[in-house]
């Protein structure tokens, strides 16, 4: 049978509550001591002998984060992290500037490819890809820049909404055979 530990706890004033700030320091202090159980009276004067405390082990440091591959071929792989990335971003920026030209000057998708777009399609998709490549090849992982609202998984989601869009506007034109708006 296990010994009986005592806790002592100091009861708190009004005076005392605690504060709830968003940085304060909490700690909690315990003491335990063991009642001997050896079958003698409590008024016995035996002490059994105690162990020293043992000290409380520190925790093990966060593991680090893997090594990100900087290979072109683990870059660019089907599953890796530039292809959806840049495909998305190149999408948004498609989506973006053929709506723009469609409410300026109310020329369709597919006219505005024919009128000199695959010029400037290619020159930002070589600007965009080169831009979104360097950092993953210098190491930097997509994950590690993203906080808050501008997250990684926010990105992956307005591209993918944006290839959507951009793939839904070009069908919904052809079908109408006019421009969307």
């Amino acid at each position: 049978m296990a010994a009986p530990s005592i806790f002592m706890a100091t009861p708190l004033s009004g005076t005392q509550l605690p504060s709830f700030k968003r940085h304060s320091a909490f700690s909690v202090k315990c003491m335990s001591s063991q009642l001997p159980n050896d079958g003698k009276t409590a008024g016995s004067s035996s002490k059994t002998p105690e162990s020293p405390p043992t000290p409380m082990a520190t925790p093990p440091p966060p593991p680090r984060a893997p090594k990100v591959s900087t290979k072109f071929s683990d870059v660019l792989a089907f599953s890796g992290p530039a292809p959806e990335r840049i495909n998305g971003r190149l999408a948004m920026i498609g989506f973006v500037s053929a709506m723009a030209v469609e409410l300026s000057s109310g020329q369709d998708v597919l006219t505005q490819i024919s009128n000199g777009g695959v010029v400037v399609f290619v020159g930002t998709s070589v600007v965009l890809s080169l831009a979104s490549l360097v950092p993953l090849f210098k190491g930097v992982s997509v994950q590690s820049k993203s906080k808050g609202i501008m997250s990684s998984d926010a990105e992956l989601w307005n591209g993918r909404v944006a290839m959507l869009g951009l793939v839904a506007l070009a069908v919904t034109e052809y079908v109408k055979g006019s421009a969307l708006v």
